[in-house]
């Protein structure tokens, strides 16, 4: 039976703040862990965080991904030396992964990564996946996982980020420093089951943008340009502008399908830019000739009253059961780079309040990032500019 734990700090020295964390979330036996799950800011040096967890618990296998920002059970922090985990005690799980993940070869490398996960445990029934946020097709990394495992698996988790450039992100495995891989934790505990939702509070705004040429995950042209500067001028940007300056403010919309904007409670989903190729828009997900892309601007009573809606409607599906762990991935545009910081805690604590134990906040771990995955309509799915929360309850 799985039994999670975290905790959170701001450090300066990696191996002091991990040291912390493990402390803090474990008590004085550190090293009865089997699994530790860390995100933390550019700032650390990804290698001595897990060295460091490595040595308080040799026997544990360590995940580590980057981030703008962190939220844990203590709160908010969006600084370049934050560090959050989540440390599992039991054996109900498995960890596989890849590296060399891109948008050309997201399904075989997925595909890859899900095989070998579903040989180490075919029990499986829950995948925290964390892949790169930079140059990826999220939608063919959803269809892989779902080859192996079946649609029934639920799919929750994050793109890693770096602090809002879109220059490099960082994922680890144990001992292992990549900047395009991805990993899967996969859970079997047959006791837990996971709740999934996802939210954000952006309109659209003017005549959309059309998609006039592309391939994949790649778009080409917009309504007829060239795309990268097409939508640097839509944006008002001027043509030496980066992903680190369109990210903040150029969210694009895709509309739903009926169904799905019904089950969404929005008429569109959103997309973010992260990197591009000369003039070539390098999207999140597979994109086809004819798509209509809306520019949007964020409505903040939009973006409180979505999230207590769906803060309200997961608490009631779980009513009842035991509540486990929170996993939590929010996109990095709506922390400090949207919100000053009053409104910032405000909106994270009307989302952790509903989940507490006898008082006090499950364990939970939280990440700024690049993008989420959290089911859509049933479906797994992957979300941007949203915060998504993935509740482990005990059946």
């Amino acid at each position: 039976m799985l039994k999670f734990f975290s905790a959170s700090t701001r450090s300066v020295n990696a191996r002091r703040g991990i040291t912390e964390c493990m402390e803090s979330a474990l008590g004085e036996n550190v090293s009865d862990c089997n699994l530790v799950m860390i995100h933390a800011s550019m700032g650390h040096n990804f290698a001595e965080l897990t060295a460091q967890v490595r040595e308080m618990a040799p026997g544990a296998r360590v995940v580590a991904s980057s981030c703008c920002g962190i939220v844990g059970r203590e709160g908010v922090s969006e600084t370049m030396k934050d560090i959050a985990i989540m440390a599992v005690r039991g054996k109900e799980f498995a960890v596989s992964w890849a590296d060399g993940i891109y948008g050309y070869n997201s399904y075989e490398k997925c595909l890859e990564i899900a095989k070998e996960l579903y040989s180490s445990d075919s029990g499986v029934n829950m995948i925290y996946f964390l892949a790169s946020g930079i140059d990826i097709d999220n939608d063919l990394c959803i269809a892989a996982i779902e080859e192996v495992f079946g649609t029934g698996v639920t799919v929750f988790g994050a793109t890693s980020s770096d602090n809002m450039r879109g220059v490099t992100s960082v994922q680890v495995v144990d001992d292992k420093v990549f900047e395009h891989a991805a990993f899967m934790v996969g859970f079997s505990d047959p006791t837990l089951a996971v709740e999934t939702q996802a939210t954000h509070g952006f309109v659209p705004v003017a005549d959309p943008l059309v998609v006039t040429k592309a391939e994949g995950y790649k778009i080409i042209e917009l309504d007829g340009k060239p795309a990268w500067p097409e939508y640097l001028r839509r944006l008002g940007l001027d043509a030496t502008a980066t992903c680190g300056d369109s990210i903040p403010i150029g969210a694009l919309a895709e509309r739903l399908e009926p169904e799905m904007a019904g089950a969404y409670g929005n008429n569109h989903i959103l997309r973010v830019v992260t990197h591009h190729e000369n003039d070539v828009i390098l999207y999140s997900t597979t994109v086809q000739e004819g798509t209509q892309l809306w520019l949007t601007k964020r409505d903040e009573d939009m973006i409180f009253s979505k999230m207590d809606k769906m803060v309200n409607s997961m608490a009631a599906a779980i009513k009842g059961h035991e509540l486990v762990a929170m996993f939590h991935a929010d996109c990095l545009a709506r922390g400090k780079f949207l919100f000053n910081r009053i409104l910032k805690e405000e909106l994270v604590n009307r989302m952790q309040q509903p989940f507490t134990k006898e008082g006090e906040i499950i364990p939970w771990l939280g990440m700024y990032g690049f993008g989420e995955f959290a089911r859509l309509n049933g479906k797994n799915s992957y979300h941007n500019y949203t915060t998504a929360l993935y509740i482990i309850y005990r059946k």
